[in-house]
């Protein structure tokens, strides 16, 4: 290019793609340059055997304010989830779900493995405020960690270790619960106003959106070397200069060339099974009650058929761990969870993330600055919340930061 850049953008994961986004809307010439042969960073999705796998098990949801402002939720076909989860207690799997939208979940509501009449009540309520109550009080409350305010609202038995727990387990990455917990809030409120979805085509469907939209602004198999205000080194001895330098690399690696501290991460392995017949027919997860180290299952099939291109389920299994379990471990607390025989069904694929998502511990800030000095901005989850919402608002924020020149 021999025109002067307004703005080079480094990564073409969800923030990066965001802030070009944003910066081409304006009017303003960008470049995007990102390592791999595709976008989507962490959230980009394989085709293996005719099955599309995820990098992990990741969802949408429609009360996500930045799907909306991009209009994806309009441009992808989504498959919706059931609002719910099957919970696994001894030889009983109980359907716990909303029961605006999944009438039969009212059963588990009332019988399942939830606590006291009194814990569920405090759990409702505590549900209840997480959706509704003004976004401006949400804010005011006190950050801090959210297995502290369980534990003040008297949630720390059964509705937590039975539901709480491994629920937000599978959202947040972390098992202990010591997300922020204004973040945590937030994660419920999401659940409880919109819909978990995923794209037909996989969660990589997402990017390549994005990507699309920005053409040939996007470089692929360009590696940076340096970032510096105004100007970019390419690995191969090539410099870039712009306007303004948006960093959007993943966290550790924006962490590396900005010369910031590397956060700390959070990590998920993804087991991929292929079976001739799904365990249940709704598209719910199933969680386990008494602690195993299966974070979730879900039949993947059930919401979005198309993850299979031949007809069979296909069943996601997630762990905190960067390394899978042992085959014989893995089927043995499948065989539990579904309540089936499992050790017929193929392993498709195993997707391990060591770096998955960034952690947000309680008392965090849930928004970082996205300038750093003239000309050098970083946008990403690590800079926001731990989310596919919050790289989307940071690398959206970081381009408005640059169009007013702050």
């Amino acid at each position: 290019m021999t025109d002067p850049l307004d703005a080079i953008v480094v990564g073409a994961g969800l923030a990066g793609l965001a802030a070009a986004t944003r910066l081409v809307d304006a009017g303003r010439s960008v470049l995007v340059l990102e390592a791999s042969d595709a976008p989507g960073g962490r959230m980009r999705s394989d085709r293996v055997d005719g099955f599309t796998v995820d990098r992990g098990f990741q969802v949408l949801n429609t009360a996500y304010p930045e799907l909306r402002r991009l209009g994806v939720l309009e441009a992808l076909p989504m498959r919706t989830f059931d609002s719910g989860a099957y919970l696994r207690a001894g030889d009983d799997l109980h359907l716990v779900a909303d029961p605006r939208r999944v009438p039969a979940g009212v059963t588990g509501l009332v019988r399942g493995p939830l606590g006291s009449p009194l814990e569920r009540a405090r759990l409702g309520a505590l549900v209840a405020a997480a959706a509704y109550a003004p976004a401006g009080v949400l804010r005011r409350r006190r950050d801090e960690p959210f297995r502290d305010l369980l534990q003040r609202h008297g949630l720390a038995g059964a509705p937590t270790e039975h539901f709480l727990r491994p629920f937000l387990s599978g959202v947040l990455l972390e098992d202990r619960l010591t997300t922020s917990s204004r973040f945590a809030v937030a994660v419920l409120r999401t659940f409880v106003r919109g819909d978990v979805v995923v794209p037909d085509g996989g969660m990589g469907s997402l990017p390549a959106l994005l990507a699309d939209r920005l053409g040939d602004r996007v470089r692929y198999g360009a590696r940076v070397a340096a970032v510096r205000p105004g100007a970019v080194d390419v690995e191969g001895g090539t410099t870039l200069r712009a306007g303004a330098v948006v960093v959007a690399a993943d966290p550790r690696t924006a962490a590396a060339l900005l010369d910031l501290p590397a956060p700390a991460m959070h990590a998920v392995t993804t087991t991929w099974h292929a079976a001739d017949r799904a365990p249940v027919d709704r598209p719910l997860l199933v969680l386990d009650t008494e602690g195993g180290p299966i974070v979730n299952s879900v039949v993947m099939t059930n919401a979005a058929p198309g993850y299979a291109a031949d007809g069979r389920a296909l069943i996601a299994s997630s762990t905190l761990s960067a390394e899978p379990l042992p085959d014989a471990v893995l089927t043995r607390h499948l065989d539990r969870l579904w309540g089936v025989p499992t050790a017929g069904w193929q392993q498709v694929a195993v997707t391990r993330v060591p770096h998955a998502l960034p952690a947000l511990p309680g008392g965090s800030p849930l928004r970082r600055p996205e300038r750093l000095t003239a000309g050098l901005y970083v946008a990403g989850d690590h800079r926001a919340t731990p989310s596919s919402q919050g790289a989307l608002a940071s690398g959206r924020r970081a381009a408005e930061s640059v169009l007013a020149g702050r």
